[in-house]
């Protein structure tokens, strides 16, 4: 299958400058298939901002990072229009978000004013500067990353905000020998130097027109909407995911399914994204804090305990 060649393609060139961080990478182009955005959160020096640099290497497309600090404005990143006197005219300059891979460094150290400037556009896929809207260049991929230690001076994501993220990750440390890999690698020159773009741009575009052609049975379906309606009725769980989450699912899953060369979605596929896709959309009750219970424990016994549909071969 070509489609698989060309994304193995892309996971093998990050997995250059990444060590032992496959599932990661796999998960990251899932969503850049399925045109969603990426919160990453985890310690500094793990390698987010390396893997991102990869990921717009391979395909050769426009990167962009934007180091958020409290006094970033929301100018800053969508661009601002200069008076040219010479021209006797304004001039636009485009902000970083108007690239094709953006890196959102510590997006929780920004004021909320600025976060909804880069959400906005992450939603719309489109920016608006002085009574003007622009589109963004296709493809748009957001990754955000976020320290969970360090919350002094930190502005937290809203549930609302959360919410504008497909997949929320987090790559850990490398185990002992695959860090001593990286020193390897490292000793002498950064791989990322020399990687080159695997696909085009167009190909990319081509890709993410793919996945929506993968097939989600009626069972695949109710079974994606029988597994959010159990977050809405946990005992463990405030607040339930909503259907943007179930159409999150759905859409992540696809990509998964393309992913894996297959043309239509699986029960194994939904199960996998499952946490990546609800873990940050769900509110715990203070019980579950009480009890020692985490979002992932709670998404993992839902899973556990709702029917799986019956496989059966899906019509071509």
């Amino acid at each position: 299958m070509k489609e698989r060649a060309q994304i193995e393609a892309i996971i093998e060139n990050i997995e250059k400058v990444m060590i032992g961080k496959k599932n990661i990478a796999e998960l990251a182009v899932v969503a850049l298939l399925a045109q969603g955005h990426v919160l990453l959160e985890d310690v500094p020096g793990v390698g987010k901002t390396m893997m991102v640099r990869a990921l717009a290497k391979s395909i050769g497309a426009d990167f962009k990072r934007i180091q958020f600090t409290p006094d970033l404005l929301p100018s800053d990143v969508l661009g601002v229009s200069i008076y040219n006197p010479k021209e006797m005219e304004f001039e636009f300059r485009p902000g970083p978000i108007l690239g094709n891979i953006v890196l959102a460094d510590e997006i929780n150290r920004t004021s909320p004013k600025t976060q909804s400037a880069l959400l906005e556009g992450m939603e719309e896929a489109s920016v608006t500067i002085d009574g003007v809207t622009m589109p963004i260049p296709k493809p748009f991929f957001v990754m955000a990353t976020q320290n969970p230690i360090e919350h002094e001076g930190t502005y937290p994501l809203p549930e609302a905000q959360l919410d504008r993220f497909l997949l929320k990750l987090k790559m850990g440390y490398p185990h002992p020998s695959e860090e001593i890999e990286v020193l390897n690698r490292l000793e002498h020159a950064s791989p990322i130097d020399t990687l080159v773009p695997v696909i085009s741009l167009e190909e990319l575009i081509e890709l993410q027109k793919q996945v929506k052609q993968v097939k989600v049975d009626e069972t695949m379906k109710n079974y994606i909407v029988d597994l959010s309606n159990r977050t809405r009725q946990d005992t463990y769980i405030y607040l339930g995911v909503s259907p943007r989450a179930s159409i999150a699912l759905m859409r992540a899953s696809q990509g998964l399914a393309l992913l894996n060369g297959r043309e239509y979605v699986t029960p194994d596929d939904i199960q996998y994204l499952m946490p990546y896709v609800f873990g940050h959309r769900v509110i715990l009750r203070p019980e579950a804090r009480y009890d020692g219970i985490s979002s992932e424990e709670v998404l993992a016994r839902i899973v556990k305990r709702t029917p799986v549909p019956i496989k059966r071969k899906v019509s071509q």
